[in-house]
């Protein structure tokens, strides 16, 4: 029958792609330099292996162009533990779960599955809306999520308060003003000594000096 199989008619399931045999001679169209060309990095062994980013000895593009610093920056470098990490929470979640009069801190969030570790700081957001009162523990809030919990007749409280640090153009113009920096403890001030007390101290030395001579 024609269609009994056999070795005559096998056939791969798949379309099979030829494999390219270079270095076969001239005549196979791909002989003496094997389709790499003449001479350059491309034509050595392992120049296909090369890591992404390499540039062939030049001042590769990441290294050309400006890096944005610091640690709130979504590209900042170096990236390191200094960034801030919080777990988020949303009064929507509060008000699915909660009933109204709860004392919501972290234990019992770990607990009903609000949030994954104890380790991280847990920051309230605002999405969503809050019927009931209240008493929320995290450590830190939105503004918009602190005021829904207080319009809700609920309270927070706050485990981590937020530390402003001044700018360094803040802290720029308070240098040329000759004043603290804004967000800083003023230094004490010294003591003057007032006129009458340095008019009394050539008193008690002369006082002294008669001593010694009566003395005498």
């Amino acid at each position: 029958m024609a269609n009994d199989l056999s070795l005559s008619n096998l056939r791969p399931a798949e379309k099979r792609k030829v494999r390219k045999r270079i270095g076969r001679g001239m005549g196979s169209g791909k002989g003496r330099y094997s389709g790499r060309g003449i001479k350059g990095q491309k034509s050595r062994a392992g120049s296909h292996r090369m890591r992404a980013g390499f540039e062939g000895g030049q001042m590769p593009i990441y290294m050309r162009l400006g890096k944005q610093r610091g640690n709130t920056s979504k590209d900042a470098m170096p990236v390191g533990p200094h960034r801030t990490v919080t777990q988020s929470l949303n009064i929507r979640d509060l008000e699915r779960v909660f009933e109204a009069g709860t004392e919501v801190t972290l234990d019992v969030l770990r607990e009903r599955g609000l949030i994954k570790t104890l380790k991280v700081d847990v920051k309230v957001l605002g999405q969503g809306e809050l019927t009931k009162k209240l008493t929320v523990t995290a450590h830190r809030f939105s503004q918009t999520a602190r005021e829904k919990i207080e319009a809700a007749g609920g309270s927070v409280l706050v485990l981590r308060e937020p530390v402003e640090t001044p700018s360094k153009k803040a802290r720029k113009r308070a240098a040329a003003r000759g004043g603290p920096a804004p967000g800083s403890e003023p230094e004490a001030e010294e003591t003057e000594e007032t006129p009458a007390a340095e008019a009394e101290a050539p008193a008690e030395e002369g006082e002294a000096a008669d001593s010694e001579e009566s003395s005498g």
